[in-house]
C-alpha cells in the first residue's frame, strides 16, 4: 500500500510505506518536461535526480507511440507480434554478438531476479558475490544481495551470499596511490571464491553495476571488471552487468557503460530498466545462447503476463529512436564534459568538495569536512540538497555516508542548466562553508521547511531568499531541449 503523505505529518505515530524525496518539506510534482517539472503552484524545479526519464519528460515521440499502440492492440506475450521482434533485434544490436537472447520483464527487480535464475539454472551452482554498498532491487532474492539494504535493516546476511569491497579508489580500501587498485580489488574477489571453495560452497554469478550508483557514483579502476571475470569463469561461474541505472547512453561515447572498460570485457548477462521506457515499465535480461538453452532444459518455461507487451515495446522502440535522431550520446558527452570542468572548478574554489568523479552525465560530488582524512560531510550534504530544492534545483545525495551528491538527469541537459546548476551550488557552499569558519549559530534556512543537524562547527543563520529572487541567475536558453542535434562526441571524456 502507497500512502500519500502531501504535506501534513502522519497521525498516531504512524510511518509511510514509501519513500519520497525531501521528507522534510515534499515536493507535489503536477506536470513535467525535458528536464523540468513543476509542482501544484507552478514553480519550475531543474530535475538533476531522475535517470527514469532518460530522453525528457513526457517526450512526445513517446507519448506518441505508447498512444498509437494502446489504440491498436496490447496483450501478453503469448501471441506474435512484430514489436518484440523488432525491440529485441534492435537492442542486441547495441551489444556484443555473445548477448543474443532477450527476456522480456517490466522493472529492473524483475530483470535481475531472473538474471539470478539463470546464472544459478547455469551450472547448478547457488552463491553469488556482490559489491559492498550495492543495490539491485526490492524483491527479497534482490535484498539478499544489496547490501546497501540488508545492513541497514534487520536480515543477515546469507552464507550463499559473499560481499567483496567496493572498487572505490577515492575512499576505498585501494585507493588512488594504490600501484595496480584493479588488481588489487580483483584478487578480493579470489579470496573470496577461494574461500567459498574450501567450504564446499560454489559461485554461480558476481553481479555489479557497471557503475555503481547507490554505492555513491564509483567507477572502478580500468582492467578491474576483466580480471573478476576471469576469476568468476574459473570457479564455473558468470558475469551479470547490471545495467538498469547506467545504461542507454548516459556514459557518452558508449551505449551500455561496461563497454567503456574495453572491447576485451563482455559480461555473461546484462539487466536492463529504468530508462529504457522514459518512465514507462519495461526491463530486460540479455544472455548468452548458451545460458539461455541451459535455462530452458530445466523444464520450467519462462512465462511473464505483460513482459514484451506490444504497447511496452512500441514505446522501448520510441526511446531508441530519441536516443538516436537526437544525438543524446553526444549530448551526454558535450554536456557532461562540460559539467566536469565547471565542477572542477569548484573543487579548487571549494574545500567541501573532495572528489569529482563521473562520466557522461553519470556525475558524483563527494563532500568532505577535512580533505586529508575524507571524512564524509553528511549533514552538509542534505543541507544542500534542500538549499538547492529552494533555488529550483532537484539533486539527492547517496553513497554509504549520504554525502555523495548525485548528478544524472534526463539525457536532453544542456549546458546552460549545467552552468545554472552550479551557479546556485558555488552560491550555497561558500555560505556554508562561511558559516563552518564562523562557528556561531544554528544553520536554518527559512525559505525551506527544513533544520539541519548541523555540527557545531557549522551554526549560522543563512538568508531567506524568496523563491523569485533564487532563481534570478540569467536562464539563457534553457527551456531548449537538446537542440543541437549534432553534437560531436568530446576527445575530452574524462573516464
Amino acid at each position: 500500500m502507497y500512502r500519500q503523505t502531501h504535506r501534513e505529518p502522519l497521525q498516531g505515530g504512524s510511518r509511510p510505506s514509501c519513500k519520497i524525496f525531501f521528507a522534510a518539506d515534499p515536493i507535489k510534482i503536477m506536470r513535467a518536461q525535458g528536464q523540468y517539472m513543476f509542482d501544484e503552484k507552478g514553480e519550475r524545479y531543474l530535475d538533476c535526480i531522475n535517470n527514469v526519464a532518460h530522453v525528457g519528460h513526457c517526450h512526445p515521440e513517446v507519448v506518441k507511440a505508447a498512444a498509437k499502440q494502446m489504440e491498436l492492440l496490447n496483450t501478453n506475450s503469448r501471441f506474435l507480434h512484430d514489436n518484440i521482434i523488432e525491440f529485441a533485434k534492435r537492442l542486441t544490436a547495441t551489444l556484443p554478438q555473445e548477448l543474443s537472447v532477450c527476456y522480456f520483464t517490466n522493472s529492473g527487480s524483475e530483470a535481475n531476479d531472473l538474471a539470478l535464475r539463470l546464472a544459478r539454472q547455469f551450472r547448478g551452482h547457488q552463491d553469488v558475490i556482490t559489491l559492498d554498498h550495492a543495490y539491485h532491487g526490492h524483491l527479497s532474492s534482490l535484498i539478499e544481495i544489496s547490501p546497501y539494504k540488508f545492513q541497514k535493516g534487520k536480515d543477515v546476511k546469507r552464507e550463499s551470499v559473499h560481499v567483496a569491497p567496493a572498487p572505490d579508489t577515492y575512499r576505498g580500501k585501494y585507493r588512488e596511490d594504490h600501484e595496480d587498485p584493479s588488481t588489487a580489488y580483483a584478487d578480493e574477489v579470489k579470496k573470496i571464491i577461494e574461500e567459498a571453495h574450501s567450504s564446499g560452497r560454489k559461485i554461480a554469478a558476481f553481479i555489479a553495476e557497471s557503475m555503481q550508483s547507490c554505492g555513491g557514483q564509483i567507477i572502478p579502476p580500468a582492467g578491474y571488471f576483466q580480471k573478476v571475470a576471469e576469476h568468476i569463469h574459473k570457479a564455473g561461474g558468470v558475469f551479470i552487468a547490471d545495467e538498469v541505472q547506467v545504461g542507454f547512453g548516459r556514459v557518452g561515447r558508449y551505449f551500455w557503460s561496461f563497454q567503456m572498460y574495453g572491447e576485451d570485457f563482455v559480461p555473461d548477462i546484462v539487466t536492463m530498466g529504468k530508462p529504457m521506457g522514459n518512465g514507462h515499465p519495461i526491463s530486460c535480461v540479455v544472455t548468452t545462447k548458451e545460458i539461455a538453452e541451459a535455462f530452458s532444459s530445466s523444464g520450467m518455461e519462462y512465462f511473464n503476463t505483460y513482459g514484451g507487451n506490444p504497447v511496452s515495446c512500441a514505446v522501448g522502440l520510441a526511446v531508441l529512436d530519441v536516443i538516436e535522431k537526437e544525438n543524446l550520446q553526444g549530448n551526454a558527452v558535450r554536456v557532461g564534459t562540460y559539467l566536469m570542468e565547471l565542477l572542477s572548478e569548484q573543487k579548487s574554489k571549494h574545500p567541501l568538495i573532495g572528489d569529482i568523479r563521473g562520466v557522461g552525465l553519470f556525475i558524483g560530488i563527494d563532500l568532505v569536512k577535512d580533505r586529508e582524512k575524507r571524512t564524509p560531510a553528511t549533514a552538509e550534504a542534505q543541507h544542500i540538497i534542500y538549499e538547492m530544492k529552494g533555488k529550483g534545483v532537484l539533486l539527492s545525495a547517496d553513497g554509504p555516508h549520504r554525502n555523495v551528491l548525485k548528478i544524472k538527469p534526463p539525457m536532453c541537459f544542456t549546458e546552460d542548466d549545467a552552468k545554472f546548476m552550479v551557479d546556485h551550488l558555488d552560491g550555497i557552499l561558500t555560505v556554508l562553508e562561511e558559516a563552518m569558519d564562523s562557528k556561531s549559530g544554528t544553520v536554518f534556512s527559512e525559505n525551506t521547511a527544513y533544520r539541519t543537524k548541523m555540527p557545531k562547527e557549522i551554526q549560522v543563520e543563512l538568508p531567506n531568499l524568496s523563491a523569485t529572487e533564487a532563481r534570478e541567475i540569467p536562464r539563457g536558453k534553457r527551456n531548449g531541449v537538446c537542440s543541437d542535434q549534432q553534437a560531436l562526441i568530446s576527445k575530452r571524456l574524462k573516464t
